[in-house]
């Protein structure tokens, strides 16, 4: 592929990215402004965060492999088209129960992200490929974020609904470019997509999330949370053993056994976990009124800017991520960001009494978190089979969304388990939620060593044996 088609495809893809990564936070700040319009309770209005986190984790690995089946193009387009009406019923919602609806449309376009890596493994000189894959990652990392700093201004100059109506354009205009512009992949998967196997995955997940979110609500050690609990865990059980023996499976597992992958996996599910945390409750600490002894009583514009190190580092390190290949390992990045999340972390843990220290270790998160999220696709997509490439990715961010509904679920119980009597969380709630996130990072960090160093697959059948697979990852 010539030069600038190949930087045209990477535009739109970027461009459909960053609008899904945008919905990821777009509307996080302004949940209490939803509840008093619609007049609903705190608990349900939470499900209008958490419903996009449960329909992307579905949508991720299961259109990944529909994509790998029929052609990545034409499944792109299709979750562009779904995140639009999501979009635009939205903006029309009378009730919070329609919107909730609408959020579950809006995360069916996460699987623009899997499918957007898959199109850059597939058309891509080999040589532009790790560069592309960073630029990718960097795209989505500081997507989520910006929607944290675009809320503000956009809710105070129109109102919440045009949260919505403006992606809706944005989506529009993104499929049109993609069915147009973008080259259907050659690389195609035989078989067909197993949905019970899909039926069964959105089971547990449900189990599992939908506990953490009424924790707080419904108590930790309750019956209900505690039953659905064991039930998640007994559908995942199953979901496994099921995808092990299917000769269908819709995530093979055979895959997923695979050293580079099962690590960096599990590295993603530390990060979720932390990313989301931050951008939920970092917010909110900034805004926290100075008369709780804390926080420094910022505007949702004022908050956004603060934010702004964070995500301008974020897209410096995803881009630099490619480039800097030649001379550091993906392993190395990945550990690398690990560290510095980590650092960032502890930062915020000791010192938030001014601004700019807040601002300063968002910053460093930032450049962690970029360089990572860059390096963890880079890895999982040189260690699978290209045919492969879609459903990997596909799991890869499936697991870092499962994270984010733990971390955000666990985080949110220290922030809020202790209020002072004016109703605002005591200060140790902070501290203590960011010591935790340091000690996830800590863990990834400890996980990436575990990570072996990995060169590109280079084979571009679609049956290549596992063992194959295995043979090109090096301890």
């Amino acid at each position: 592929m010539a030069t600038t088609s190949s930087g045209r495809v990477f535009a739109i893809l970027a461009s459909a990215a960053a609008t899904v990564s945008l919905m990821q936070s777009l509307i996080t700040p302004v949940l209490p402004t939803i509840q008093r319009d619609l007049h609903t309770d705190g608990s349900t209005v939470t499900w209008v965060f958490t419903i996009w986190l449960l329909a992307a984790a579905v949508a991720t690995p299961l259109l990944g492999r529909v994509g790998d089946l029929i052609g990545k193009r034409r499944v792109l387009v299709g979750a562009l088209l779904a995140l639009a009406a999501g979009c635009l019923l939205a903006a029309v919602a009378p009730t919070i129960g329609v919107l909730i609806a609408a959020r579950v449309l809006q995360g069916l376009g996460g699987a623009v992200f899997p499918l957007a890596f898959g199109i850059i493994r597939d058309e891509f000189p080999p040589a532009r490929v790790a560069s592309a894959v960073g630029g990718m990652s960097a795209v989505i990392a500081a997507g989520g974020g910006v929607g944290i700093v675009l809320a503000g201004p956009v809710v105070t100059a129109l109102d919440w609904r045009w949260l919505f109506w403006l992606p809706l354009v944005a989506a529009l205009a993104v499929a049109v470019a993609a069915h147009r512009l973008v080259p259907e992949s050659p690389v195609r998967t035989p078989g067909k997509v197993n949905w019970f196997a899909a039926a069964l995955m959105s089971a547990w997940l449900v189990a599992l999330l939908l506990p953490l979110s009424k924790a707080t609500a419904w108590g930790w050690g309750s019956p209900p949370v505690i039953g659905l609990l064991i039930t998640a865990f007994v559908l995942l059980t199953a979901w496994i053993v099921y995808e092990f023996r299917s000769a269908n499976p819709l995530i093979d597992m055979r895959m997923m056994r695979l050293p580079a992958v099962w690590t960096t996996n599990l590295v993603a599910l530390l990060f979720g976990a932390g990313m989301f945390a931050c951008y939920a409750f970092l917010p909110q600490l900034i805004q926290t009124p100075t008369s709780a002894g804390y926080g420094f009583g910022a505007s949702l514009t004022t908050t956004g800017l603060l934010m702004l190190p964070m995500l301008i580092a974020m897209a410096a390190a995803g881009s630099l991520s490619g480039p800097l290949s030649t001379r550091l390992s993906g392993k190395a990045q990945l550990v690398t960001g690990a560290a510095l999340v980590a650092v960032a972390n502890a930062a915020i843990a000791l010192f938030h009494d001014a601004a700019w220290q807040v601002s300063v270790a968002g910053a460093v998160f930032g450049l962690g978190l970029g360089l990572s999220f860059a390096a963890m696709i880079n890895l999982i997509v040189n260690a699978v089979p290209r045919s492969q490439t879609g459903a990997a990715s596909g799991m890869n961010t499936n697991i870092r969304t499962i994270g984010a509904s733990i971390g955000t679920a666990v985080v949110s119980a220290i922030v809020t388990g202790h209020l002072q009597p004016s109703g605002l969380p005591q200060e140790s709630g902070y501290t203590n939620a960011f010591w935790l996130m340091t000690a996830l990072s800590g863990a990834a960090v400890l996980l990436s060593l575990l990570v072996p160093a990995v060169r590109p697959h280079r084979t571009d059948t679609v049956s290549t044996p596992v063992g194959e697979s295995a043979a090109l990852v090096e301890a």
